[in-house]
């Protein structure tokens, strides 16, 4: 008979007596199965990673938001994350165990800090290690851990950009792509990239996308799409061949001054995946996360 984590750590539960002294695998406080855990039976491995924008835009003096600061939405959809990550976990047979979660910046931040927290949200669970007091860490980690690090940003009020293109370039196969596991990378980005260290331009093709460029490329009319495929604009490819990675990206806030900003953006982002050749992909505008919650889940949970 197969059995899950969730329901070996029942039927230890119901077992042990309650006058008995448990350890930790057991002296945990179960509750009833949800209705995703039921749903989702999947033994594939999952590598999740985030990409964090750490730039000006999460700055909720320079980019305030009466409904909630454009920081506290990222750190929402973190959470959303971390939750279907840990659903897909209690749902899986123990032995089939081998999925990680771990969190990036492109530059990264002076901060030692920010840093040190980063290496807290880094996990890989297997069948060795894996109890539910672990994944109730996750859980608890990944909704206090990443609130710190965009306030210590924020304290730090040092933005150097968002190097996301270099990071495409250097780091992502490196860091996000393991064989035999389905792997995911979430991007938190208001969809503008732009780094000094990274100013490239080849041809009419370039590695950043700013509201000053789009405005002097003149993608401000209906004809913006014509506009682009006529004069070949869009980023540079970075690298090649990411077809064993699945791209969610959450939190495209375009400028309102032109009402075709968020078409340009998502044009440049989907043309760049497809121009890398990546799995699959979805590219979500910035929204409360009570509605951006089943987005994520349906990415992460049903494949």
């Amino acid at each position: 008979m197969k059995f899950t984590l969730f329901k070996i750590f029942v039927i230890l539960i119901i077992s042990v007596s309650p006058s008995c002294k448990s350890n930790d695998e057991t002296n945990y406080n179960i509750q009833e199965t949800t209705e995703e855990q039921e749903k989702v039976k999947s033994d594939e491995k999952l590598n999740i990673s985030f990409l964090l924008d750490l730039s000006d835009r999460i700055d909720p003096e320079k980019h305030p938001n009466e409904s909630m600061e454009y920081y506290l939405r990222d750190v929402a959809y973190i959470k959303s994350v971390a939750k279907a990550f840990t659903i897909h976990l209690k749902s899986k047979k123990v032995k089939n165990m081998n999925d990680r979660m771990q969190l990036y910046f492109d530059p990264i931040p002076k901060s030692k800090n920010i840093n040190k927290l980063s290496n807290d949200l880094k996990f890989h669970v297997n069948q060795k290690n894996v109890t539910l007091k672990l994944l109730d860490k996750i859980d608890t980690f990944y909704s206090k851990k990443p609130l710190e690090i965009y306030k210590a940003a924020i304290k730090d009020n040092d933005y150097v950009g968002s190097d996301t293109w270099r990071f495409f370039k250097t780091n992502i196969k490196d860091y996000c792509i393991r064989e035999n596991h389905r792997n995911i990378l979430v991007i938190l980005t208001d969809g503008y990239i732009f780094h000094e260290n990274s100013k490239i331009t080849q041809g009419n093709k370039t590695t950043f996308l700013t509201p000053k460029l789009i405005k002097h490329l003149k993608l401000n009319d209906e004809n913006w799409r014509t506009k682009i495929e006529k004069e070949n604009y869009g980023f540079i490819t970075a690298t090649d061949s990411l077809t064993n990675l699945e791209i969610l990206v959450l939190g495209i806030n375009p400028n309102n001054i032109n009402p075709y900003e968020e078409d340009v953006i998502r044009y440049y982002w989907e043309n760049w995946f497809k121009s890398m050749k990546v799995k699959k992909y979805k590219v979500e505008t910035t929204a409360l996360p009570s509605n951006t919650n089943q987005v994520i889940k349906e990415f992460i949970l049903k494949n």
